[in-house]
């Protein structure tokens, strides 16, 4: 049978910090539509389980860590029969109840708008440059070595008035607020990259059905933001791995 809910969301969790997750589920749970949230858990232990127990709850446990992409495609044959618009979020965000409707009105007035993003901001509200142009091997290289150079300064888009909505080329994956139907034409994320990358993959994908991604700054949102590659080697390589598959495919 059929559960007609407005949104649906997923989150994909790893070792999660149970008090950061708690506050984002609180905020999407606060949401004042009819909502479904898909809790994906690659942990080894499913300690989580009971924890979160809700009518608009679905927690799912992987026997093994699928990756950020595959994670999120484990409800694409379940959101076909819900709503029209799904969200893909991280585990680490908080935003007020209003967001997500203001965000679906401006997604309904576009017929060829995909998906839709707010400004986001770091807990001390210093802004995030969420959204980018798509990028180069060594502007990846540069921002990961801390260099901030021309390279990285035109990748964040320092030269446009960001306070302002305009169509990225493409935009983080933190809070990406899908069309159902555009989210299940493409298809999901490729789950050939197992971390990072894959939300410049699907932005691209996004341009080749011929669709549009918004940046929309009138909407604001937390974000922790980990930068996990940049302090930790094997992410390290996991990430320069998921380079190399981006630049091999879309070369």
């Amino acid at each position: 049978m059929k559960e007609n809910k407005t949104i649906t969301a997923s989150i994909v969790l790893y070792n999660e910090d149970s008090n950061e997750l708690s506050k984002t589920i609180a905020s999407f749970l606060k949401v004042p539509l009819s909502k479904r949230l898909f809790l994906i858990d690659n942990s080894s232990t499913n300690k989580l389980k009971g924890k979160f127990n809700h009518l608009d709850i679905e927690y799912i446990h992987n026997t093994k860590n699928v990756g950020f992409g595959a994670g999120h495609n484990m409800v694409l044959d379940s959101i076909k029969k819900t709503g029209p618009y799904h969200l893909v979020l991280n585990p680490d965000v908080i935003f007020n109840p209003d967001v997500i409707p203001n965000l679906i009105k401006i997604l309904e007035k576009e017929q060829d708008l995909a998906m839709i993003s707010p400004k986001i901001v770091f807990p001390n509200r210093e802004h995030q440059y969420s959204c980018r142009r798509y990028p180069t091997f060594f502007e990846l290289i540069f921002r990961w070595l801390g260099i901030k150079n021309n390279t990285v300064k035109n990748g964040i888009y320092k030269d446009k008035d960001l306070t302002k909505p305009f169509y990225p080329e493409f935009i983080q994956g933190s809070f990406m607020l899908f069309k159902t139907e555009d989210f299940i034409d493409l298809n999901g994320f490729d789950e050939r990259y197992f971390l990072y990358m894959e939300d410049v993959d699907i932005c691209k994908k996004i341009d080749s059905m011929g669709k549009k991604k918004m940046y929309y700054p009138k909407e604001q949102i937390g974000h922790v933001l980990k930068k996990g590659s940049s302090k930790n080697i094997k992410l390290f390589f996991i990430h320069l791995s998921s380079m190399l598959k981006y630049f091999r495919k879309w070369a």
